[in-house]
């Protein structure tokens, strides 16, 4: 249940993240040069940013609900630790709902200066409500800011749980790239579908130009930030980088295998590519790399969980490094002819980027949630432990993802209705 919410939740954050400040970009070029297309762009994005708002309230509400109920050992033992952090976080939802409800209802009430700087709150507080929850799951991963006594978090210490976290500051922009990566990327393949359907007015190009380059300039600087994210994982969760690999037993000079099943600790049928391991996670080719067999069984993933995060790394990886191939081809064209792409299957891959930039997001979840278990808090809770004993899950389960499919018809209605308004009438 709580992964269903996640799936729904955490692309609407990504937009929350990144698509006030593609508005925000839109209004002040047209603040700058007073073209009435910017205005234009800027008003309907702000429509579809109102539209996902709606939607993440419900999911965000949710996953609120969700935390009490399907882990209450979890929060009652340590909340104290990291409630500040969700605290805040609940601050910075009702101030971003303040201002989004100021932006959408100033457009024809202030001044263009005035509504301008009502849009930076917006930005601000989609930042700092996204940061507080990233910060209590980089310290899921790294536990700081208490001690353990008789099963109980004493001499708690919220602020340096939440900012001491070695593990936050990594997932924190890695979170933020891959959200200009979503946004960016799923806007310009709406604006990419409409030009294989024929629309490639000023508009469409000048709408499509703005995320694409977001996505492209954030694309290529992700795999920076995966590199820094793979060596803190190899020196802070070592298990759990075994798991990327499916990494049986502790090794020198590591190699990586491209697909392949994990079992009876190694990979079968994987394509290997010796040493890479461990020069990804050390920068040294002949550097030891922690097998899965080096803890006890209870310790790391099942064989089943291993498979699960392989599947997801190598994923995420594949279609990370496809993206920025794309961006690479992207910005090729833009200093050689000084224009967009024109070609058909550029505008193809684009449409295709949009789903598999999603596809990517839920991977690197999947793997920073899986590849930590069998531990909820990494080496101090078991999931087992924080996991509710109540009966009726599955009916919960039910009910949640008819909510869900009830709740993605609705918004697919809404955005459709919006793409089809006349420009005329934004």
């Amino acid at each position: 249940m709580q992964a269903l919410s996640f799936a729904v939740h955490i692309p609407l954050v990504c937009f929350g993240v990144s698509l006030p400040a593609m508005v925000l970009y839109m209004e002040w070029l047209y603040l700058r040069s007073g073209d009435e297309l910017y205005r234009t762009i800027a008003r309907r994005w702000t429509r579809v940013m109102a539209a996902l708002f709606a939607v993440g309230v419900v999911s965000g509400t949710i996953l609120s609900f969700e935390l009490g109920l399907l882990w209450p050992q979890f929060m009652a033992r340590f909340g104290g630790v990291f409630g500040l952090g969700f605290a805040i976080e609940g601050f910075s939802f009702f101030l971003e709902a303040i201002f989004i409800g100021i932006y959408i209802y100033g457009w024809s009430r202030l001044s263009p200066r005035a509504h301008f700087l009502t849009g930076i709150p917006v930005v601000l507080s989609g930042f700092t409500g996204s940061w507080m929850v990233i910060m209590v799951n980089g310290w899921m991963n790294h536990p700081t800011g208490f001690k353990l006594r008789n099963g109980k978090a004493v001499d708690v210490d919220p602020v340096h749980a939440l900012f001491g976290n070695s593990y936050f500051w990594h997932e924190l922009v890695h979170m933020y790239v891959a959200g200009y990566m979503v946004a960016g990327f799923v806007l310009a393949g709406v604006y990419a579908f409409a030009r294989l359907r024929g629309r490639w007015g000023r508009y469409e190009r000048t709408a499509l130009a703005v995320p694409l380059t977001v996505a492209a300039l954030a694309a290529p600087i992700q795999i920076l930030v995966g590199d820094w994210n793979g060596r803190v994982v190899a020196e802070k969760q070592p298990i759990k980088l075994a798991a990327f690999e499916g990494l049986g037993h502790t090794e020198k000079g590591a190699p990586i295998h491209i697909l392949g099943l994990y079992r009876n600790g190694k990979v079968d049928y994987g394509i290997e590519i010796p040493k890479l391991l461990s020069f990804l996670s050390y920068h040294k080719f002949n550097a030891t790399v922690q097998g899965l067999e080096s803890v006890p069984a209870n310790q790391r993933p099942s064989t089943s969980g291993v498979n699960v995060v392989r599947f997801a790394f190598q994923t995420m990886v594949g279609i990370g490094t496809l993206l920025a191939a794309l961006s690479v081809v992207y910005f090729a064209a833009l200093i050689r002819w000084r224009r967009l792409p024109d070609w058909i299957w550029f505008h193809r891959a684009l449409v295709l980027a949009a789903p598999l930039s999603l596809v990517a997001l839920l991977a690197g979840w999947t793997v920073t949630e899986v590849g930590r278990q069998p531990w909820i808090i990494y080496r101090v809770m078991r999931t087992s432990q924080a996991v509710t004993g109540a009966g009726g899950i599955p009916v919960g389960y039910a009910t949640l993802a008819l909510v869900y499919a009830g709740l993605a018809a609705a918004t697919a209605w809404i955005l459709v209705r919006l793409s089809k308004l006349p420009l005329q009438e934004t």
